[in-house]
C-alpha cells in the first residue's frame, strides 16, 4: 500500500463520522437536545448534535433559612435540647452566688442562729476565692506565702476531718470540711488587708491578732455544731480551729 492509499482510506473513515459519536448520536437516542441534570436541580448541561458536552448555565438555590433553625430541627429530630434550655455555664461548675453569700454573712455574723442544711451545698468556689486573696494581700507585703498556705490549708483541712469523725456521731465529709475552713478564713483575709495599709506593731498587732483568731475560730465551730448536731461541744471543736488560723495570723501579721 502506497501513501496515497493509506490517506484516501483514512479520509473515508473520517469522513464516515465514527469519531464524532463513538457510543451513538445521543441526538438520535435521546431524540434531540439532550439535557442532563443533576440531583439537587441546580447545574444543568446538554450535548448538540456534534457529540460535544456543552455546559449551559448555573441556577443558585433558593435558600431560605437560618442556622438556628437548621440546629433545633437536627436537634428535635435526634431527641437533644436546644440552645435555650441549656442551663447557665456557673450553674453547671455549681458555683451559686445566692448560696456563697448566705454563707459569708454567716461567717460576718457568728453569733446569727445558722440554718442546719446550710452546708448541703459544700461549693469551693468561695474558700478558693479567699484564699487566693489571701495570698494576694500577702504579695502586696512582699511576703509570698502561697505555698505556706496550701500546706498549712491541706494540713489543717486533714487534722480538722481526722478530729470530727472521731467527735461526731455522723461523720463529716472532707469536702464539708474544706468549705467551712475556707469561708471562715474571711476574718483573716480582712486582717491581711489591714496590715497591706497599716503597720501593725505592739498591742494594736496583739489585739488584732487574737480577735481575728477567735472571729474565724467562732464562726467555724459554730458551723461544724450546728452541721454535725452535736450538742455542748462547741469549745472542744474551736479549740483547734484556732489553732489552725493562728497560723495564719502569724503569716499575716509577723
Amino acid at each position: 500500500m502506497n501513501q496515497g492509499e493509506f490517506y484516501s482510506e483514512n479520509q473515508e473513515f473520517y469522513q464516515g463520522g465514527f469519531y464524532n459519536a463513538p457510543y451513538g448520536d445521543p441526538s438520535q437516542q435521546y431524540g434531540g437536545n439532550y439535557a442532563q441534570q443533576d440531583t439537587t436541580g441546580q447545574y444543568q448541561a446538554s450535548f448538540d448534535n456534534s457529540g460535544i458536552y456543552q455546559p449551559q448555565h448555573y441556577q443558585p438555590n433558593d435558600y431560605s433559612g437560618s442556622m438556628n433553625q437548621n440546629f433545633s430541627n437536627v436537634s428535635e429530630n435526634y431527641g437533644g435540647t436546644s440552645f435555650e434550655d441549656e442551663p447557665p455555664l456557673l450553674e453547671e461548675l455549681g458555683i451559686n452566688f445566692d448560696h456563697i453569700w448566705e454563707k459569708t454573712k454567716s461567717v460576718l455574723n457568728p453569733f446569727k442562729e445558722t440554718d442546719s442544711h446550710i452546708m448541703d451545698d459544700t461549693d469551693l468556689a468561695g474558700p478558693l476565692v479567699f484564699c487566693l486573696a489571701f495570698g494576694a494581700l500577702l504579695l502586696l507585703q512582699g511576703k509570698v506565702h502561697f505555698g505556706y498556705i496550701y500546706g498549712f490549708g491541706v494540713l489543717g483541712c486533714a487534722s480538722m476531718y481526722a478530729v470530727l469523725n472521731l467527735m461526731s456521731m455522723t461523720g463529716v465529709s472532707a469536702g464539708c470540711v474544706i468549705s467551712i475552713l475556707g469561708y471562715c478564713l474571711l476574718p483573716v483575709v480582712a486582717l491581711s488587708g489591714i496590715t497591706s495599709i497599716i503597720k501593725l506593731q505592739g498591742l494594736v498587732a496583739i489585739l488584732l491578732s487574737a480577735l481575728g483568731i477567735g472571729w474565724c475560730s467562732l464562726s467555724a465551730s459554730k458551723f461544724f455544731v450546728t452541721v454535725l448536731a452535736m450538742d455542748s461541744q462547741q469549745l472542744l471543736v474551736a479549740y483547734p480551729c484556732a489553732l489552725l488560723y493562728g497560723v495564719f495570723t502569724l503569716l499575716t501579721v509577723f
